[in-house]
């Protein structure tokens, strides 16, 4: 017979709690100081320059100003526009099994793409003195009265940008998986159809974006138009500054309304995107508030953190 001896447990010691310890990212409060250090030192050197700023505010709501930042605008969205239409058709024509379009569009994006804003500006402005007459055969006019300023800029722009929104729309039909083209014909749809319904809106998640950043850089390349006379922003800028004086001033005036325009259209961008994004992930990005106060909690949450338990 043998006893049976119960085993009593060891009492069990609770562990040691651990004590987390920040890493120090000394290098970060190095890079911060030296650039708060630049900036401080750009201010006073903006601030001992001989710039007259109390008059900045007075022609930001000039009426000239106005005009030109509404020309601007204008020039722009119509360009945009232009090349838009054009670009998708130029991409359609670069994707065709027909040689002799294919080729076409090549040729058209490779020179337009190949040559500055400012020369083909120029090359429009111009070709009254290589076409003096213009002969329709339904219409007939002198070049100079048929190419004014503003057709100028809304040509010279809107084709270069037709160029580049090309290549935006072909790589977003390239990015549609080619089993949704077979599956739409296996439907009966025809090839355009398949284009309007099923290609274009699935490559949109792909074209918007792009397509918003050259918009924006469309705001900034109307300046050129200042070349041909076209009253946008900066020739109205440069107008008022000659009899004024107030070269500089009037740069900076330029400059904040194009900071404003851009700013008004890149939000008008993020939100567009983020409307084409749900289809495509899970998770929408955050809008600027939400980045905002992400930023002030963890702006605030610089302190030493809790004791894990």
């Amino acid at each position: 017979m043998t006893d049976t001896v119960d085993k009593i447990p060891a009492p069990t010691v609770p562990p040691e709690q651990i004590k987390a310890i920040p890493v120090r990212h000394y290098g970060r409060w190095v890079a911060g100081v030296l650039v708060v250090a630049v900036v401080v030192l750009i201010g006073i050197a903006f601030s001992n320059a001989k710039i007259n700023y109390s008059v900045i505010p007075d022609y930001l709501t000039d009426g000239t100003i106005l005009s030109g930042a509404w020309h601007t605008l204008y020039i722009s969205v119509l360009a945009m526009v232009l090349g838009l239409a054009l670009g998708i058709v130029l991409a359609v024509m670069r994707m065709s099994s027909n040689p002799v379009t294919s080729t076409v569009s090549w040729f058209y994006i490779w020179f337009f793409r190949g040559t500055p804003v400012l020369v083909q500006l120029l090359l429009w402005y111009n070709i009254a003195l290589v076409f003096p007459i213009l002969n329709l055969g339904f219409y007939k006019d002198e070049m100079n009265q048929v190419m004014t300023p503003f057709l100028t800029a809304l040509l010279g722009l809107g084709l270069n940008e037709a160029a580049y929104m090309a290549e935006i729309v072909r790589a977003g039909i390239q990015s549609v998986d080619e089993g949704q083209t077979e599956a739409s014909h296996a439907l009966g749809m025809t090839q355009g159809q398949t284009l309007r319904r099923v290609i274009l809106p699935q490559a949109m998640r792909v074209i918007v974006p792009p397509t918003g950043n050259e918009f924006i850089n469309m705001l900034k390349t109307s300046s050129l138009a200042y070349a041909v006379q076209f009253n946008e922003l900066i020739k109205r800028s440069t107008d008022i500054s000659s009899t004024s004086l107030a070269v500089v001033e009037m740069y900076f005036v330029a400059s904040i309304w194009y900071l404003i325009l851009t700013t008004i259209f890149s939000i008008f961008q993020y939100y567009i995107e983020r409307r084409y994004a749900r289809g495509s992930t899970r998770n929408l990005p955050p809008t600027p508030l939400q980045r905002l106060r992400k930023n002030l909690r963890l702006f605030g949450s610089f302190r030493r953190p809790e004791v894990a338990r």
